[in-house]
């Protein structure tokens, strides 16, 4: 192929980005521990996918991270109440807060739960100037009451890629979680625990790669083509 972007019509130059390693470098200052928000999907006092979260923020506090989970009890459902709401302020202010998410959902009817779609429908995708999940890197697991599933996995990619998050390639899923943890909450030694680590390793290292960079690597020509002919709407709507 010869022809040039030049030759392209559709192409706007001066809206067009080169991208180079130089880019790349961080930006900011980032003598803070990565901050990673964790969710669960269950109100049950016995809640395995809460028993999972708490394991695996154990294993990220040790790789260094600061850690919050959110605690989805008493938090509306979406559209039902101001946005406002102390439960709905909490929540978005830990998205904002966050450079990384761990998202764990027990599977009910083949699917996430409902306490797990109400907290991500509560998160918008911007929040005046700023997009509360996009950029942050994301992790799924999944608890399974019997054989092992990827439905809910798969689901939490499909909204983490909405959400405009970068979602991780390694994932949990644990079948017959009643047999994994004890009595205390605790995950038993396994190949599935193993995995977890492999998890949250592989999060924390993307998202200390991600740490600086995430806002050139979410600026998006279309985007600046947008901002570039609103600004000269507004130009023109002032002569």
């Amino acid at each position: 192929m010869t022809e040039q972007i030049s030759d392209i019509p559709n192409i706007k130059l001066a809206q067009l980005d080169q991208p180079t390693l130089a880019k790349l470098a961080p930006v900011g200052d980032f003598s803070h521990p990565p901050r990673i928000l964790m969710l669960y999907g269950s109100l049950r006092e016995r809640s395995f996918s809460r028993f999972l979260t708490y394991e695996a923020a154990r294993i990220l506090e040790h790789f260094g991270a600061e850690v919050k989970i959110f605690d989805p009890f008493d938090l509306p459902m979406a559209g039902s109440v101001p946005e406002t709401h102390p439960k709905v302020v909490e929540l978005r202010a830990l998205s904002l807060w966050s450079e990384g998410q761990v998202w764990c959902s027990p599977e009910r009817h083949g699917a996430i739960t409902a306490v797990m779609k109400n907290q991500i429908d509560w998160i918008p995708l911007e929040q005046g100037a700023t997009r509360p999940s996009q950029g942050r890197t994301l992790a799924v697991m999944q608890v399974c009451g019997g054989s092992q599933s990827f439905n809910v996995v798969n689901t939490l990619r499909l909204l983490g890629r909405w959400m405009r998050m970068f979602t991780i390639p390694n994932q949990s899923s644990v079948p017959m979680a009643y047999k994994e943890f004890d009595e205390a909450g605790r995950m038993r030694p396994s190949g599935y625990y193993d995995r977890v680590v492999d998890v949250m390793e592989e999060l924390f290292k993307m998202t200390l790669l991600m740490r600086g960079r995430s806002d050139y690597l979410t600026d998006r020509y279309s985007e600046r083509n947008e901002r570039a002919m609103k600004a000269i709407d507004k130009q023109i709507g002032k002569l």
